[in-house]
């Protein structure tokens, strides 16, 4: 019988188990978990069925040359990990952020470039159907010349599902955690904002709360264009949306909805598109490029030097609402 190829998750937290859930259910890979706190493992064990193996510490995991990680743990550990992993000769799936400054992010990119295994950072949402399609239509140049990306989160139930209650204690846990969001300015139009004026409010009237949990960030760029991100860990029910405006046209594709209605000015109609998509098929479909790029199927989804992005225009956006000043933003790398 052929040997399975050894996946670890490594944190067992809310995201963590949701990767060891799914992959899981894959019959062609062994499937592991490590986490070094037992009361994690402890609740890990009553949700999912439980690996064959499970390791409680990273270093000694990662001496048994496991094929394959994915990364699910504190922002601050994914670069010293992702490296680790890949000089030890496994493949990495590492969560986003792909790092919490550009520093870290920086020697992921060089450790990626000097050892031959695939390194891909978890944006699980350019699987989303509702999000490739806009993506099409920008693309495609339906809607025009673009003028304005406008992305909205509001989720405060990010902050009551969280286990570890991390976003108390991180500065800026907000723009971290939805680094989906800069993310997706930069995989949508393909260009790097000039530069960054970002706004936050700090309401501790909640039952969880972070600081700051409501944020408005406004990008410049070299050319007629203005990108806004709202972010807020306030709204309940959860609200999630995009609109996208060009001089031919504009699309508003609302995930909390899954629809998407799109305009045209040439002819002034508008018409409504309704997706099917939930949060487990975007993770199984994650998994299975990563697969495909570690198997040479295909290229990573998300690869380091455009992950990267996310990570500088996250870290001028952090710097511009400390500052409360425009931060220029690096566009090389």
């Amino acid at each position: 019988m052929a040997v399975k190829p050894r996946i670890v998750v490594v944190g067992i937290g809310s995201i963590g188990r949701r990767h060891a859930r799914l992959l899981r259910s894959r019959t062609d890979i062994e499937v592991e978990w490590c986490e070094p706190d037992p009361a994690l493992l402890a609740s890990a064990a009553q949700e999912l069925i439980p690996p064959s193996r499970v390791h409680h510490d990273f270093d000694t995991m990662i001496s048994t040359a496991p094929e394959m990680v994915v990364l699910a743990t504190p922002h601050a550990f994914h670069a010293d990990q992702s490296i680790k992993a890949l000089a030890a000769g496994a493949h990495v799936l590492c969560e986003k952020p792909m790092a919490d400054c550009p520093e870290s992010a920086h020697r992921m990119l060089s450790a990626a470039r000097t050892y031959p295994r695939v390194l891909n950072i978890g944006f699980h949402l350019h699987f989303h159907p509702g999000l490739r399609r806009l993506k099409s239509l920008i693309d495609s140049g339906a809607l025009g010349s673009i003028a304005h990306l406008h992305c909205r989160v509001g989720s405060y139930v990010t902050l009551s599902n969280s286990r570890t209650r991390y976003q108390k204690s991180l500065e800026g846990a907000l723009m971290l955690d939805y680094a989906h969001q800069p993310d997706l300015l930069f995989w949508l139009l393909g260009k790097m904002p000039a530069g960054v004026y970002a706004a936050g409010a700090h309401v501790q009237s909640v039952d969880h709360h972070s600081n700051p949990n409501v944020l408005s960030v406004n990008f410049d760029y070299a050319h007629q264009l203005i990108c806004t991100i709202h972010l807020n860990y306030l709204q309940a029910p959860e609200r999630h949306e995009y609109e996208v405006v060009g001089d031919e046209g504009w699309a508003i594709l609302d995930l909390t909805t899954a629809r998407l209605t799109v305009g045209l000015r040439r002819n002034l109609s508008t018409w409504n598109e309704e997706f099917t998509s939930e949060r487990d098929s975007l993770y199984v479909a994650e998994h299975q490029a990563f697969l495909d790029a570690v198997n040479g199927v295909s290229m990573p989804e998300s690869p380091p030097d455009r992950a990267i992005a996310s990570v500088y225009i996250t870290a001028a956006a952090l710097s511009s609402w400390r500052s409360h000043k425009r931060v220029m933003i690096a566009s090389t790398w």
